[in-house]
């Protein structure tokens, strides 16, 4: 009898072990993914629940794309900034950032209820006339992520993935932004914890990140974004940007602009998906869509509609 309990109990825990494997396995990848940029800031605050609630409610968006920065107290929250942006922040008395404050106010050095008292929603967006205005705060990826899974639940809405930024470069560590192997350790922590590492994508500029979720976390789809960042005549260059990374992410991602139909059947000789930023017309993702791209980020994730 001791032998069969024995036999069981090792039985129960492999079981349970290829279960726990299973759950933490990428799900099958859209036939075109879909992406709202930062939510989807033509008509809403950028990288707010808002925003992304509004993302879910247009059918065919199959990701949600969204920046995140550290706290002074270790909370994950999104911004694409690495300050409080004067551009649509507004103070906690309602004033704005003057431009001479522009730097006042580094998350990083912030804890996240200094952080939470901002308003990045009231103020009229000059980029974005069309975005709807609300007096919003910044969130915690943990709170976006219990709205978007509430929202798919109380709707018996699709699965959507999460396209989650980090935003860090090695200059600024322990300055703007959290070292890489900080930020992936607290990432990872919230996405385990919530149960939806099957539909999350980590994509940075910043090989350093995507280095560690391939050695720590292989099973975790990586996209390496890379773009002009200011540099005159850019080429993409598919080759020089996987031996900087020093492997194959699952997705490739570079400016629109400087994507050619070669680039794009490259990059899945070499087995990667190619997902671009940031087109903002229809001609221009149909024009993308035609030489193959397998997914677009765009601010207006209506467009997916027309």
């Amino acid at each position: 009898m001791k032998y069969f309990l024995q036999c069981f109990a090792v039985i129960f825990l492999l079981a349970c072990s290829v279960k726990e494997q299973q759950n933490l396995q990428p799900a099958k990848f859209p036939e075109f993914s879909a992406e709202s940029h930062r939510g989807g800031r033509g008509a809403m605050p950028e990288n707010t629940i808002p925003a992304m609630l509004y993302s879910l409610s247009l059918d065919e968006v199959t990701t949600l794309e969204m920046d995140i920065h550290v706290t002074a107290d270790k909370q994950l929250v999104l911004s694409h900034d690495a300050y409080l942006n004067p551009l649509f922040a507004l103070k906690p008395d309602g004033t704005e950032i003057d431009k001479s404050e522009n730097k006042n106010f580094p998350i990083f050095q912030m804890t996240y209820d200094e952080v939470r008292k901002f308003d990045v929603g009231s103020k009229k967006h000059e980029n974005f006339p069309e975005q709807k205005k609300m007096k919003v705060s910044i969130p915690l990826l943990e709170d976006v992520i219990d709205s978007v899974q509430h929202y798919i639940e109380h709707y018996s809405r699709k699965q959507v993935f999460y396209n989650i930024e980090t935003k860090s470069t090695e200059a600024k560590d322990n300055v703007l932004n959290a070292p890489p192997a900080e930020f992936v350790k607290l990432l990872m922590g919230i996405v385990e914890k919530k149960g939806i590492t099957p539909y999350v994508i980590i994509q940075s500029f910043d090989a350093r990140t995507l280095r560690i979720l391939n050695d720590e976390y292989p099973h975790v789809r990586t996209s390496y974004l890379v773009g002009p960042a200011r540099k005159k005549n850019f080429k993409i260059e598919i080759d020089e940007d996987i031996e900087t990374l020093g492997f194959i992410p699952d997705i490739y991602s570079p400016h629109y602009k400087y994507v050619t139909k070669e680039n794009v059947e490259e990059c899945h000789r070499k087995g990667m998906k190619m997902v671009v930023y940031t087109p903002n017309t229809k001609e221009e993702i149909d024009q993308l869509k035609a030489i193959g791209v397998d997914g677009v980020i765009t601010d207006f994730p209506e467009l997916f509609r027309e």
